[in-house]
């Protein structure tokens, strides 16, 4: 299982750092995304997160309380988190 981390502040320009890494990760088997760190989380990483969990083998993402948070108030809670031990 490939896995990758996230920064403290997973904005635009993060997300657009990561993509390349995440979408060669994904085209291997399972992706453990290791979300602990985040403490501030835009859109975009939203957007990117859910994609990575909808493809391939999808992902596994062990979230920060505040990843948490900020996906419930954007009623994304089921689509990154459903079926997952984190």
């Amino acid at each position: 299982m490939s896995s990758i981390s996230l920064p403290a502040r997973c904005d635009r320009a993060a997300t657009e750092a990561l993509l390349p890494e995440m979408i060669a990760a994904l085209g291997a088997g399972p992706l453990h995304i290791d979300a602990r760190e985040c403490q501030q989380i835009g859109q975009s990483m939203l957007q990117l997160l859910v994609s990575a969990r909808q493809t391939g083998e999808g992902a596994v993402i062990d979230a920060s309380p505040a990843l948490r948070e900020t996906a419930a108030l954007a009623g994304l809670t089921e689509e990154l988190f459903a079926g997952t031990d984190a």
